[in-house]
């Protein structure tokens, strides 16, 4: 899972880290650096990993946490390299809240249907995507989420593609 090093929203890496672990997932948890980082509420998480040492062939799929503090990912050129080479490899690729605008900047949503938290759905439309303003929207190896309000249906929906893998 991808987390902004300030400001990711506490809620969404929550549900998901917690429905991930249930299940049995390993969860890699990188960011801009290996620092604490803090969430938008307070919650604090220490990085396992930089976004530069992050090797897409050992992982299934890449998941990018929202919140306020992403917007600062939204031209990051490692992150954009890295959401490249996991969609050359076909992995699925996901993204809740403001995070989908990362997938879009990063060149992978042209043509795509995507969701993206309401503030932020001209981003989708100006990175060639179609905004859907669904909850979830699955499209090919792409999975956005509109907000926190559906982090645990992203979650399940995510879990389930990963199943069918």
């Amino acid at each position: 899972m991808v987390i902004a090093h300030e400001d990711f929203r506490d809620d969404e890496f929550t549900s998901l880290h917690d429905l991930f672990k249930k299940a049995g997932s390993a969860i890699t948890v990188a960011s801009t650096d290996t620092t604490p980082a803090r969430g938008s509420l307070g919650m604090v998480i220490k990085p396992d990993v930089t976004f530069e040492e992050v090797v897409p062939d050992e992982y299934d799929a890449l998941v990018v946490i929202g919140g306020t503090g992403c917007e600062k990912l939204w031209d990051n050129a490692e992150l954009h390299s890295i959401v490249a080479a996991f969609h050359s490899e076909g992995k699925t690729i996901a993204a809740i809240c403001l995070a989908p605008v990362v997938l879009g900047r990063a060149g992978i949503l042209t043509g795509m249907n995507a969701t993206v938290y309401p503030t932020a759905q001209d981003e989708i439309g100006m990175c060639g995507g179609v905004y859907t303003g669904a909850d979830i929207e699955v499209c090919s190896n792409i999975i956005t989420c509109s907000g926190p309000q559906a982090a645990k249906d992203f979650a399940e929906t995510i879990l389930n593609t990963l199943s069918r893998e």
